[in-house]
């Protein structure tokens, strides 16, 4: 379809382009963008700092980061969760000594309560001629007490609407204890600075300083095949060495014999750590290539 029919007010019918043009105009509806390869990160940079790393590490989830940036995000998460700590013990004290208040001033009740009712025993002399007359006005003015007592305390325990700490809703917010493991940020799972491991890429051309090798596209290749590495080569970290090869390599070459060709060490299958990557553009690159922006929406 040409420029002039998309945007022809002259046709009987709403068509999709129209509406969608309209929808991203308006500021309603939930907006969807496909990502292009310059939207996603490379393979040898950062998760955290997005930039090409100078001092790789990679998680045993083959999270790659920066060793700075990752280190003072383990010190900042740290540093929070001490925070945290501290403010969720001082809940916990004021909590007790509310408790110890509050078991206080039901022994203080029930004490008064003794006390009241161990009065009421007590005997005294009956004088016959008044004794009706007494008892009436007695019953009189502890029926007036008690029904003023319950207006009272009713009064006083009525909400104010207007007041937002004494609405019906209102309720203080108790804080969790916080957890003392530091979350890796992609991941989700618990990461300590022993488990990271030293990466070492293998330049393509070990002549040229670090600006004119991360002027190039291809910057890196595998240890042992020399095949150029980017975001549609899989590649795996092996752990005795830090060297990075690739994932056809792994499989056709290391274990047959589970030696690492650096290093000479013999591997394990927790060894052999696959290096997320970043994504190509392609949908079967396996990143998810769509964003989306929820805004409100009008409804009829």
């Amino acid at each position: 379809m040409t420029r002039h029919g998309k945007n022809c007010t002259a046709g009987a019918v709403y068509t999709y382009h129209e509406k969608r043009k309209d929808t991203a105009a308006s500021g309603y509806g939930t907006q969807s963008v496909r990502l292009g390869k310059d939207a996603i990160k490379d393979f040898d940079c950062c998760c955290l700092s997005l930039q090409p790393c100078q001092d790789p590490v990679v998680t045993p989830d083959g999270y790659l980061y920066e060793k700075q940036a990752i280190l003072e995000y383990i010190l900042h998460q740290k540093t929070e969760t001490a925070k945290k700590m501290k403010a969720y013990e001082k809940q916990k004290q004021a909590l007790k000594s509310t408790n110890q208040l509050e078991s206080k001033s039901e022994e203080r009740q029930k004490v008064e309560r003794f006390k009241t009712s161990e009065n009421s025993i007590v005997s005294k002399p009956i004088n016959p001629f008044t004794s009706g007359q007494k008892k009436e006005s007695e019953a009189s003015s502890t029926g007036e007490a008690s029904s003023a007592c319950p207006a009272s305390t009713s009064s006083q325990s009525l909400p104010s609407f207007w007041i937002p700490s004494l609405t019906p809703e209102a309720k203080p917010t108790l804080l969790k204890k916080p957890s003392k493991a530091v979350l890796c940020p992609m991941s989700g799972r618990p990461i300590k600075m022993n488990d990271l491991i030293p990466v070492k890429f293998t330049p393509l051309d070990p002549s040229l300083d670090r600006v004119a090798l991360l002027n190039r596209q291809e910057r890196y290749v595998c240890a042992v095949t020399r095949d150029a590495l980017g975001n549609s080569v899989p590649c795996a970290v092996l752990r005795p060495s830090g060297t990075v090869v690739t994932q056809e390599c792994v499989e056709k070459l290391i274990k047959k014999d589970m030696t690492d060709p650096v290093s000479g060490d013999k591997l394990t299958e927790k060894d052999i750590i696959p290096l997320q990557r970043g994504g190509t553009g392609f949908a079967g690159s396996g990143v998810d290539l769509r964003a989306k922006e929820a805004r409100p929406v009008m409804q009829a």
